[in-house]
């Protein structure tokens, strides 16, 4: 038989997919169940079953026996491909894996999980050698045995920079993902004549150079991923939390088809075709199972990302590696169905988990609790029926993170009911995860952009005698032609063009022209412009200011041990278990459009930033730039702001003045609360916020949940279809 071709071998590669595992393992030792996954196909799971604090100073020897026996292995199996009786899959398979394996190992070495689990740098680095020194070899052995060529090891490297590529592959949102941007550069760099060595110093390079990483390092910031895919390269970089919600869960679906049927990323995640024939009867009504179908949908969606932080989850005790999950919307002002859910879910994670550890934590201590999720739920701040579930999922030890939050008082709200719930359980000894505190200050000021584009917009047309046909030219300069021709009334085309997906910037060259010929507020189109840009810079610091003040509030350096004190007395709590209730509630500023959003927010305690794809690039290229300083926005989040901004927007801008001061300033019942926790100089902090009983009603809570909801009816729709055309082959 002839010798396999580089794309034989490409495909073999590229098509394997992980074994079916025997529960329970069957292993002896570490090595040898490192080993076996592997080459069962689950190199990942075999890498991450090394991320634990147990194997602090036993990590060099262990990864000498892995690389003794796959030494064997990847010998046995280059001989058999160069011998007479030709070649076979599952030969070429086992050097992939044997390859596959140690790369994973190093990457995890690489990058910040080495310091979440504990492995000193010595250890780290020793262990480096060895691996890099063993994959030298097998990469040398095959160019010697298969004359001159290094096709298993370049199908290898392939397949991962292909999985970094998927990240927003279907969902294009320029510039791209720092991702799939990485996975370029690393592309690029790669020595053919030496492959798998010139990858691990590009990856390296990538990883320890990454500003991401340098911000984790340094302990100025923690991060986590807006998007449901490129997780494990994140988690690299020390991301340690992912946010998902319907649309989210979507996109993944989009990227990566594979998670419809034949899933083959994360070891032990079953495709949703799998999840459907547990359940035949959806098969005969799909209609009728509609949200139990698009719930099991997300739940295949979110399994590999729990499985990629989970070691991470296991080695900090909860406290990173959290994943969020995002209730069903059309269920959020609803106290009973959200808990029924939420703890449906939570046991589906439970059991997922339970198997997975098996193999994760095989052989450690039998007193760490297998199975509990590093899951959190999104309770959406729609109502203020999500105190209520706030306050019960935390005093049952189960997260939460409020998300279609963005106003001072809706979050203060929503942190003290997250005190309350983990003060009761605390009290109870049930262990504490992360939880957070979403602020969408991205989505705050695209509303409060669009409402004064709106208001501009309708002055400016009374100024002019063809509204119509002045409305269609813009909405034709901006690309929102379409969407004008759909809609009926003025007002409603209006809405449509100034909505965020035109007309951000609210400074658009367009938009300065029409208002300059309508003489509103000037008939110079540099007065506009310049009226404009300030207008643009004093919208964009809304969501960054509200960040700034709840967390000032609550964990300044000043306050925080207020809080602590006040916890400790109003719920009968030691001090540690007062400061166990406050250390793991982060602030999780989210929706971000700009780099400032991020850097003016950064903290080195109670803060977790989440960052979009997208955003992450431009992060990625802010850093790059000359004059960037890393240091310059060490804990930023305490820095002000200046006054002249706050003081146009509550003075100034006169459309968007009062939704800015619901946004900004408190309720006369929390600043009780804050004088009971002795916070002082309270007069700063005002009492005209958002009610709970105005937060359905708010603007940006209006748009963001008919967003989440419509996303959540694509989504269900799409599983119900999905159903119905498998249905026909099962």
């Amino acid at each position: 038989m002839e010798s396999c071709s580089k794309a034989q071998i490409e495909r073999i590669v590229a098509s394997a997919r992980p074994e079916k595992l025997k529960f329970p393992p069957i292993s002896t030792d570490h090595s040898s169940h490192v080993v076996h996954l592997a080459l069962k196909g689950h190199t990942k799971l075999a890498a991450d079953h090394l991320l634990h604090r147990e194997m602090r100073g036993r990590l060099e020897g262990t990864v000498g026996n892995i690389i003794r026996q796959l030494n064997l292995i990847f010998n046995r199996a280059l001989l058999e491909l160069s011998g007479e009786e030709g070649e076979k899959d599952e030969v070429v398979l086992s050097c992939a894996r044997a390859y596959g394996v140690l790369i994973q190992i190093a990457l995890n070495l690489f990058g910040l999980e080495r310091k979440i689990v504990g492995f000193s740098e010595d250890e780290a680095e020793r262990t480096l050698v060895k691996i890099k020194t063993a994959l030298r070899d097998f990469e040398d052995l095959e160019r010697r045995l298969r004359n001159g060529e290094a096709a298993i090891a370049k199908a290898v490297v392939n397949g991962l920079l292909s999985e970094m590529k998927k990240v927003m592959r279907g969902y294009y949102r320029p510039p791209g993902s720092m991702v799939a941007r990485i996975a370029e550069e690393i592309e690029k760099g790669i020595d053919e004549e030496n492959i798998i060595e010139s990858f691990l110093n590009l990856a390296e390079q990538q990883i320890r150079g990454n500003l991401y990483y340098r911000l984790g390092e340094a302990g100025m910031c923690r991060f986590g991923n807006d998007y449901a895919l490129g997780l494990r390269w994140l988690r690299h970089l020390g991301f340690v939390q992912v946010s998902t919600n319907p649309s989210l869960a979507a996109i993944a679906y989009d990227d990566d088809p594979s998670l419809w049927e034949g899933y083959m990323e994360e070891n032990l995640c079953p495709d949703f075709k799998a999840v459907a024939e547990d359940h035949p009867e959806w098969f005969r009504d799909p209609e009728s199972y509609g949200d139990e179908v698009a719930a099991k949908g997300t739940e295949t969606s979110i399994w590999p990302n729990l499985a990629v932080f989970r070691p991470i989850a296991i080695a900090s005790d909860m406290q990173d590696g959290m994943v969020s999950l995002q209730l069903n919307p059309n269920i959020a002002d609803s106290f009973e169905d959200s808990i029924r859910s939420a703890l449906k879910i939570y046991a589906d994670a439970e059991e997922f988990l339970r198997r997975y550890d098996q193999y994760l934590l095989w052989g450690y201590s039998e007193n760490l609790e297998r199975g509990r999720p590093n899951i959190v739920f999104k309770v959406a701040g729609s109502s203020p029926v999500a105190i209520d579930i706030t306050k019960k999922l935390e005093s049952l030890g189960i997260g939460t993170n409020n998300t279609v939050t963005f106003t001072v008082s809706q979050e203060v709200e929503l942190i003290l009911a997250k005190i309350e719930g983990r003060a009761e359980a605390v009290r109870k000894g049930i262990p504490l995860t992360t939880v957070y505190e979403t602020n969408m200050g991205g989505r705050l000021d695209d509303h409060v952009r669009e409402v004064q584009a709106e208001e501009l917009l309708k002055r400016a047309l009374e100024n002019i005698e063809d509204k119509e046909e002045a409305l269609r030219k813009l909405a034709e300069q901006l690309g929102a032609l379409d969407d004008v021709k759909e809609k009926a009334s003025l007002d409603e085309k209006i809405r449509a063009v100034c909505s965020r997906r035109y007309l951000r910037p609210i400074n658009k060259e367009p938009f300065i022209r029409l208002l300059a010929e309508s003489g509103m507020p000037s008939s110079s189109e540099k007065e506009v412009a310049e009226y404009l840009n300030a207008l643009e810079n004093d919208v964009g610091y809304c969501g960054i200011l509200v960040t700034k003040r709840v967390y000032e509030i609550f964990f300044s350096p000043e306050n925080r041990p207020k809080w602590i004190a006040y916890i400790q007395s109003r719920y009968g709590l030691t001090r540690e278990q007062a400061e166990e209730v406050m250390r793991g509630i982060d602030v999780l500023p989210a929706s971000k459009r700009k780099p400032k959003e991020t850097l003016l927010t950064l903290g080195s305690v109670n803060m977790t930033h989440t960052e979009f794809p997208n955003h992450q690039m431009n992060m990625l290229m802010t850093s790059r730039e000359p004059d960037f300083n890393m240091k310059d926005y060490e804990d930023s989040v305490l820095e002000g702001i200046d006054p002249a901004v706050i003081r146009r927007l509550t003075e100034e801008w006169k459309d968007i003045k009062d939704i800015f001061i619901k946004s900004y300033e408190l309720t006369p019942h929390q600043l009780e609360i804050l004088r009971e926790a002795g916070i002082t100089n309270l007069e700063r902090y005002g009492d005209r916020g958002l009610q709970p009983s105005e937060w359905g009603t708010f603007g940006a809570t209006v748009k963001t949940m008919n967003e989440f909801s419509g996303s959540y009816a694509r989504f269900k729709r799409r599983c119900i279809e999905f159903i119905s055309k498998i249905s026909k082959r099962v």
